[in-house]
């Protein structure tokens, strides 16, 4: 479960390894209800099984990779204990920056920026190397508390009529905590609103 929230790219091309994977866990923890819980809450914070998380994604970002979606799984892994982040903020520095960040994406950031003001991440979903997109999430101690989730974007889009500039590291579309409906929970910087798609772009 560990590696393939790290790299969720290595196991499948969407998200069928973690949910094989939760499937098992719950198996072993005689508790199968506890995914349709999950799922139905996803559900109501507009992931609708219409949707998925990567409509949910490409609806709100314009950008959706196994990353972003791997972050969601990360959540409710880090809630149900299986997750072995790489370390955690004491109480209160997630509290801090949860005060901080959303003020703090209103302007343009990259991967460096994050790293920079908030540290190594809790948790990286995604590769190290600057050539790709990957999803920073900083959890804290009570599992309950929302985890913060960067989502960093380097243009690795497959749309032929993507004009995304090179770039020598990835840049920070948004930012993503708590848990109300997933079109609150994200602040997007400056790029991030540019990218996102205008409504009628999404259906034709």
């Amino acid at each position: 479960m560990n590696s393939a929230l790290r790299r969720p790219g290595m196991f499948s091309q969407h998200d069928a390894a973690l949910r094989m994977l939760i499937d098992h866990l719950l198996f072993v923890e005689c508790r199968p209800e506890i995914w349709a819980e999950e799922q139905r809450a996803w559900a109501r914070r507009g992931a609708g099984t219409s949707i998925g998380l990567a409509g949910m994604f490409r609806e709100l970002t314009g950008a959706c990779d196994q990353n972003c979606i791997a972050s969601v799984y990360a959540e409710f892994a880090h809630r149900r204990g299986w997750l072995r982040p790489d370390h955690l903020l004491s109480a209160g520095e997630h509290h801090a920056l949860r005060t901080r960040v959303r003020p703090w994406a209103q302007t343009d950031r990259s991967w460096v920026d994050v790293l920079t003001e908030f540290g190594p991440p809790s948790i990286l979903c995604g590769g190290a190397s600057p050539q790709y997109s990957k999803t920073l999430g900083y959890l804290g101690e009570d599992p309950e508390e929302p985890a913060v989730f960067f989502h960093l974007w380097n243009g690795s889009t497959p749309a032929p009529e993507s004009t995304w500039p090179a770039r020598d590291e990835p840049v920070l579309l948004a930012v993503r905590f708590a848990d109300a409906p997933f079109a609150e929970a994200f602040t997007f910087t400056p790029e991030g609103q540019r990218r996102r798609p205008e409504p009628d772009s999404l259906y034709g």
